[in-house]
């Protein structure tokens, strides 16, 4: 005989459906959780991807800057250099125009040293020669006086002085003399 299998009661149906909605129910959040999941990891995929594409844009921008820099420190250092070059090359033909103009004026110096000793010499020369002169002159002048005082002469008339007759020039004479000069 075959055997029955006993009918469950409505308790156990309730039981097992309550079981199999739950199974549907676990099933559908673990779905739901695994869907989020994936939502999530795919919004930080695409953040990470964003931050990294912003990350190597600000390294390229930061590059070109840093390079810019460096170029216009390299060009700074190079006006540098010739600004340098320039001043020592100024300060060289400062010294050397020194160096020739103290030469030159040393030259110049004893030069004019010299001529004026040679003219004072001279100078001093003529004036011992004139003093010689003048002394001699004066001895003969008072050799002179001395023979005068000595033997006085006899006091003589001095003839009259002639009067002189004023001629009155002509106008013409005049005002022609007075435009010529």
């Amino acid at each position: 005989m075959a055997t029955r299998k006993p009918r469950k009661s409505e308790l156990g149906q309730a039981a097992d459906h309550l079981g199999a909605a739950a199974q549907e129910m676990g099933a559908a959040v673990s779905h739901k959780l695994s869907a989020a999941g994936d939502a999530i990891a795919a919004s930080v995929g695409a953040a990470k991807k964003k931050v990294l594409k912003e990350r190597d844009q600000a390294a390229r921008s930061i590059g070109g800057l840093v390079k810019a820099a460096e170029a216009q420190l390299k060009k700074a250092e190079a006006q540098l250099r010739k600004a340098g070059e320039s001043a020592r090359k100024s300060i060289l033909a400062a010294e050397k125009n020194l160096e020739s103009t103290r030469r030159s004026t040393s030259k110049t110096l004893s030069t004019l040293q010299a001529s004026a000793e040679r003219k004072a010499k001279a100078v001093k020369k003529a004036v011992e020669k004139e003093a010689a002169a003048l002394k001699k002159a004066a001895a003969a002048e008072a050799a002179t006086i001395r023979r005068r005082v000595a033997a006085p002469k006899p006091a003589a008339k001095k003839p009259a002085a002639k009067k002189v007759i004023a001629k009155k020039v002509p106008a013409k004479k005049t005002a022609a003399k007075k435009s010529a000069k």
